[in-house]
Parts: structure tokens; C-alpha cells; sequence
């Protein structure tokens, strides 16, 4: 259509143009990352919010 190529062969070429990924230093889905990361810190935070309210009432 319009003397364009397919959807695939562009796509195809554009990760062929990408240098190789490093090892250790990519994370597939950068979204997916943001969750993952927000998840553990909320985690990590409710913790320790929790363990204050524990050392504050029981000491």
C-alpha cells in the first residue's frame, strides 16, 4: 500500500539496525520494570511502617 513494505519486514529491519543486547543490563519490557520496582519499594515501605507501628506499641 502506497509503496511501502510490510509492517514486518520494517520492523524486522529496524531490530536488525539495534546493536546487541548487553548481558545483565536489559530488562525486556520497560513498563513491566516500572511496576516491578514500584511493587518491591511499596513492599519494602509498608515493612517498615509496619515494624515502626510494632516497636511503637509493644516497647
Amino acid at each position: 500500500m502506497f509503496h511501502r513494505k510490510p509492517l514486518e519486514e520494517r520492523i524486522a529491519e529496524r531490530q536488525a539496525k539495534l546493536r546487541p543486547l548487553e548481558e545483565g543490563k536489559h530488562f525486556e519490557h520497560g513498563p513491566a520494570k516500572f511496576i516491578f520496582v514500584t511493587l518491591i519499594a511499596a513492599v519494602v515501605l509498608m515493612h517498615v511502617v509496619g515494624l515502626a507501628v510494632v516497636m511503637h506499641f509493644y516497647s
